[in-house]
């Protein structure tokens, strides 16, 4: 390999490296996954059908126009278009039609179809922003497990870095026939404990930055990293009772309102099933002419510009269609369209349940993880103090391993519950805020 080839390669790891250790801001996680995920991407599709078929029942109610062109060539024994007549004859003739029709009446189907299809379309138009919603509340999700993750990983990186030091001080001192063997033998433990557990953090942090990578439709990279954020500015109480955030969920919570309008869509149905079994009225009318090259007159064979104009004419019509037995076709689906409506109904109501039982819940989940998270702070705060105590009489040699080894046991487990009780009190936070619309698109 050439020494250009080399430099070339290295530079190409390089930016490779540099492009995967990218540095990812919570709002922009939330972007690239809105803009990559398959899922938002198919109910937008859906939106976009029922779009269409709102352009088409407006169409429906517009007059229609159609052109006839008929060209034909006859050889022997045939009818003359422009006589009626039979000639035996080669025969070239031509029709040319022009028709156009509208429903003047026909019970409000039409338009009953398209106030149903409106509804439907704006129905499906909030499901695609709750879908929107819904990712954004998962990429928050993986964000701040991730960003647990790595803090914990850092916590048990500082244990395992105390419990070595520790280690290698008793070792010292075993050598020298200061201490028991078997207070040796137990802070080795604890060491071999904390690098299990910082094998164990460190797989939770990939794990959870295999699911952030996978919500943003990514490859999964190992220098897929997040920009941190102030957990601090988050410790403040909630500015609104679960009152308010269940009023302002229900007045625009897009599932409630897609939930509202699929019901409006089906009542529609209803309407449109009973049009459609009434008389329809409509008025139409067309213009028409036609050419034989066997037309003739007093002077000889007719010209092709003088039959079209010979042989024009218009047509005005008004019909009237009854309908008097459609073998119970029409009932059926009046009767289907009804079942459709309160089936809404029921969703529409469930829907409504499940929001109330969901704000209710987030609430709840709020207030346990704040007075969790005050308990944790103040425990976290006392273990500590007990184990700078325990570690001065220890190295003092008035302490035994076992109390060392408890008190910083119980500093550990504090730390790491404060952790994460931390960003669960941000979770909750940003839930309710989901419920409230806060930052919806």
């Amino acid at each position: 390999m050439t020494l250009h080839r080399v430099f070339l390669l290295i530079v190409f790891v390089l930016a490779a490296r540099l492009a995967g250790a990218q540095t990812l801001t919570l709002q922009q996680c939330i972007d690239t996954a809105l803009a990559r995920n398959l899922d938002v991407a198919r109910t937008a599709l859906g939106a976009e059908s029922a779009e269409v078929q709102l352009q088409q029942a407006r169409g429906a109610r517009l007059p229609n126009l159609t052109g006839d062109l008929y060209h034909a060539f006859n050889q022997g024994r045939g009818i003359d278009p422009t006589s009626n007549g039979y000639v035996n004859q080669s025969l070239n003739f031509a029709n040319y039609q022009l028709n156009s029709g509208v429903v003047l009446f026909n019970g409000g189907a039409l338009r009953q179809t398209q106030l149903q299809r409106a509804a439907a379309w704006e129905a499906a138009r909030l499901e695609v922003q709750q879908a929107k919603d819904f990712l954004a509340i998962n990429v928050i999700t993986a964000y701040l497990q991730l960003l647990i993750n790595e803090d914990l990983l850092q916590a048990v990186t500082r244990q395992a870095e105390l419990s070595r030091q520790q280690y290698e001080r008793l070792e010292l001192m075993h050598r020298q026939g200061a201490i028991r063997p078997s207070e040796l033998s137990d802070m080795k433990g604890q060491w071999m404990a904390d690098q299990l557990a910082i094998s164990n953090a460190r797989n939770a942090l990939e794990t959870a930055r295999l699911v952030l990578a996978q919500l943003l439709n990514k490859p999964y990279h190992t220098g897929l990293t997040v920009a941190r954020i102030d957990t601090s500015a988050f410790r403040e109480p909630y500015g609104a009772t679960v009152a308010q955030v269940l009023e302002e969920a229900s007045g625009q919570f897009p599932s409630l309102k897609a939930a509202g309008l699929r019901t409006e869509s089906a009542r529609h149905g209803i309407l449109s099933a009973r049009g459609s079994r009434a008389p329809v009225l409509s008025v139409g009318g067309g213009l028409a002419t036609a050419y034989s090259s066997a037309a003739r007159d007093g002077s000889g064979k007719l010209s092709y510009n003088s039959q079209l104009r010979n042989n024009f004419s218009t047509t005005v019509g008004v019909g009237l269609t009854v309908p008097l037995f459609n073998r119970l076709q029409g009932r059926s689906r009046v009767r289907l369209a009804e079942i459709e409506w309160k089936a809404t109904r029921v969703q529409e109501a469930l829907v409504t349940q499940q929001l109330r039982q969901q704000v209710e819940a987030a609430w709840l989940n709020l207030t346990n993880a704040g007075d969790r998270l005050g308990l944790l702070e103040t425990q976290a705060d006392a273990y500590a103090e007990s184990y700078a105590a325990a570690e001065v009489r220890y190295k003092a040699g008035v302490g035994t391993s076992v109390d060392y080894l408890i008190a910083k046991d119980r500093m550990d487990r504090a730390r790491i519950g404060l952790i994460m009780a931390r960003y669960d009190f941000v979770l909750r936070k940003q839930v309710l805020d989901y419920f409230r619309g806060a930052g919806r698109r």
